[in-house]
């Protein structure tokens, strides 16, 4: 009888599992994609927002950089970096507000122009 018990007690672990999936167990974040039109390659990049920030070392023209975060607080994201010919820039973003969730596309184009493509919203 002690067998049957383990046994049922393995059974039942990913059915408890998969419930708990399911009953909302869900943390908004956000999921920034950096990309890099710019002709060259830029360095030092940091992205701040409220109450943390991210940064990478270099990023190749043509490619892109994915990270994810959680919000906690408010205030813009802003982004500094260094372009191929070492001069630095810096741009201020949309505002976050905490539980935000979504998406936030930043796209560095030529002449060290940021676009920003915010997909946010308030988490459920």
């Amino acid at each position: 009888m002690k067998t049957h018990m383990g046994r049922l007690k393995l059974t039942c672990l990913p059915a408890i599992l998969v419930f708990c999936l399911m009953a909302g167990c869900h943390s908004p974040y956000i999921t920034v994609t950096i990309t890099n039109q710019s002709k060259g390659p830029l360095s030092l990049i940091e992205v701040d927002y409220p109450s943390a920030s991210f940064g990478l070392d270099s990023l190749a023209s043509g490619a892109q950089y994915h990270y994810r975060f959680k919000v906690i607080g408010s205030g813009p994201v802003k982004i500094q970096f260094t372009d191929a010919a070492g001069k630095i820039h810096s741009a201020s973003g949309p505002a976050l507000k905490e539980n935000q969730e979504g998406s936030l596309a930043i796209t560095i184009e030529e002449n060290a122009q940021v676009s920003w493509g915010p997909r946010l919203s308030a988490s459920k």
